[in-house]
């Protein structure tokens, strides 16, 4: 096997592109696929101040390396879900990446802060635990990019986790979720903007990132996440993929170039109705946004504002 660039041994291949690279090449190919996006959806600027929500795993601790790479000064976000031994482990990975490397992570612990856990949050609440954990990662990524004063919360959504959840968006036609599905949301009031710099690399292709680059991450996954629709939606299309190399590229970029727009009407109008929680100021549909009522039901409470706790700032910039 040969890289396609320089004719060398080749470490990886790229079925949907038909391609092998080496590993100077595969690197390259990664830097010029997270650039490519950025430039493409206007993503990121070198002026802004930037946050990646890092979990610990492959996905975030990749797109957090490769910006730096790219030249971009981002801080890291790390968040306590109080899954056990889960959560202990992937902060220490989080941790460790940002101490060896001098940079800024702020962590908030979500039992310490709020006063519930997933697990038992979830239960209380009566939410899928992924329900639970998804709507508690999404106000805290949003109010420490907002509080912390940042330009863009990036998160490390791949190819594969995007196709996943187009496929169960269409296959039960949630349309204003599906207004909502893009590569870039631009900032609002009560509202970060938010981009997903990995939407043209693969799982797989983030764990070669990192396994080149020795970054050390978490390989299991969340104990909670099992029986989970969207991990059967992943597994659904890569069946596909090893019968049609590229259908998930294909699928994904097709709905962003053809239907996405069809859609983005319909998700403005429920954004139109929006108003400030009575409780913590965030956007909602309701009196009380969803996250506080999820803390209500948990049995937790209302800090205010969010705590955080800066780490080391000999890079990057401190919120």
């Amino acid at each position: 096997m040969k890289c396609v660039t320089c004719r060398g041994p080749a470490v990886i291949d790229i079925r949907r592109q038909n391609a092998n690279y080496c590993v100077d090449h595969f690197l390259e190919q990664c830097r010029r696929q997270v650039s490519k996006a950025i430039r493409e959806w206007d993503m990121v600027e070198t002026s802004d101040r930037v946050l990646v929500a890092v979990s610990g795993g492959k996905d975030s601790l990749a797109v957090w390396d490769l910006l730096l790479e790219l030249g971009y000064q981002a801080d890291g976000l790390y968040v306590g879900l109080g899954i056990g031994d889960y959560s202990d482990t992937s902060a220490v990975y989080a941790k460790n990446f940002a101490e060896e490397r001098g940079l800024n992570l702020i962590t908030i612990d979500l039992p310490t802060t709020y006063g519930y856990d997933i697990p038992n949050g979830s239960r209380a609440a009566r939410r899928a635990p992924c329900s639970a954990c998804g709507l508690s990662k999404r106000h805290l990524f949003d109010s420490a990019a907002l509080e912390g004063g940042y330009d863009v919360l990036v998160t490390g959504h791949n190819l594969d986790d995007e196709a996943a959840v187009l496929f169960g968006n269409t296959l039960h036609w949630h349309t204003e979720y599906l207004g909502r599905q893009l590569p870039v949301l631009p900032a609002r009031d009560g509202f970060p903007k938010k981009v997903k710099p990995l939407v043209r690399l693969t799982e797989r292709e983030t764990a070669a990132y990192c396994l080149i680059k020795g970054i050390d991450y978490l390989v299991d996954e969340c104990p909670m996440a099992v029986g989970n629709r969207h991990l059967s939606y992943k597994e659904a299309l890569n069946d596909i993929e090893v019968k049609s190399p590229g259908a998930k590229h294909s699928f994904y970029f097709g709905f962003l170039d053809r239907a996405s727009a069809l859609f983005i009407p319909e998700a403005e109008e429920d954004r139109a109705q929006l108003q400030d929680c009575l409780t913590c100021g965030a956007p909602t549909t309701a009196d009380i946004c969803a996250f506080c009522r999820l803390v209500d039901r948990a049995g937790g409470h209302h800090p205010e504002p969010v705590p955080v706790h800066l780490g080391s700032t000999r890079r990057g910039s401190s919120s």
